[in-house]
């Protein structure tokens, strides 16, 4: 894979960011394979209570300090965003949509938060900018409206939608943060107070725990381990090292990371009209991250 344009990229950067990309890329097929057993609030309770155990003993290992209550509750504010709405609509969406069709309608966030950044953060696009969103959301609307896979699916690719919502809200708002706040601290107290509102799920998880199978157990604590918590922590390390819009230039990729591990591990593969609308909806992203914005 060739890196973007721009800064250097040294071998740590990138491992980092590779590292990341394919384990977040495999989040798709895990979450398949948990809804198996159990409903989408239990699993995504399941998953962030790994990853806070893992998080929560690697803060006590590094000595992270406590925030200030004030950042604490900013960081609590935009977690139920990033993290809590997010991931439960994504679970909810999965329960109808294919794990790389998932992937392609989650790869419009980074539309989504150029659009945001233009109102609340300052940040311009260019003429062909705003071509890459329109071009980007055209393929959107025809993998939601084109599957011809029924409502379910469509009520699902909409759930989906808020979530890409939810996390584009999160990267935009969470920079004032991070300009005061090691990445890496931001990242494990974002995760650990995401988790608290999941909480409400406990009862159901509880019910599901004892009767699901082997299999999905296994998938929720990879889902946990792997593309949460590891992954999150890879990508902070990464953007401490990287300008952010270098290393999100690289999600683009990651349907195509989505789809190949949906097929080898689940045998999914999107239909052929989500495929066309997928590849017209990455190709939208490319052109915004490559030519969308001002030159310096």
């Amino acid at each position: 894979m060739t890196p973007p344009a721009g800064p250097r990229i040294d071998a740590r950067s990138m491992t980092a960011i590779v590292f990341t990309l394919v384990l977040w890329a495999s989040a798709f097929a895990g979450i398949r394979a948990g809804l198996a057993a159990f409903g989408p609030g239990p699993l995504a309770l399941y998953r962030f209570l790994v990853a806070s155990l893992v998080l929560g003993m690697y803060a006590l290992a590094a000595r992270i300090p406590v925030p200030p209550l004030a950042d604490l509750l900013r960081i609590l504010g935009l977690s139920f965003l990033g993290i809590t709405v997010y991931h439960v609509c994504l679970n909810y969406g999965e329960v109808s949509v294919p794990a790389g069709t998932a992937s392609l309608l989650i790869a419009s966030g980074s539309v989504m938060t150029a659009i945001i950044a233009t109102r609340f953060a300052g940040e311009r696009l260019t003429a062909l900018g705003w071509l890459g969103t329109f071009i980007s959301l055209s393929g959107v609307l025809l993998i939601v409206l084109g599957s011809g896979q029924g409502l379910s699916f469509t009520h699902g690719a909409l759930l989906i939608l808020v979530s890409a919502l939810a996390t584009s809200l999160y990267f935009v708002f969470q920079k004032p943060l991070l300009r005061r706040m090691n990445p890496l601290h931001f990242t494990v107290w974002s995760l650990l107070l995401g988790t608290v509102p999941l909480l409400f799920f406990l009862p159901g998880l509880l019910r599901e725990l004892p009767v699901a199978p082997p299999s999905a157990h296994l998938a929720a604590i990879y889902l946990g381990i792997f593309p949460s918590a590891l992954a999150y922590l890879a990508w902070s390390f990464a953007l401490s090292r990287v300008p952010a819009s270098v290393t999100t230039s690289f999600l683009y990729v990651n349907p195509v990371n989505a789809i190949l591990i949906g097929w080898l591990w689940l045998r999914e593969v999107p239909t052929p009209i989500s495929l066309v609308g997928g590849v017209i909806a990455v190709a939208g992203v490319v052109v915004l991250n490559t030519l969308g914005r001002p030159r310096n």
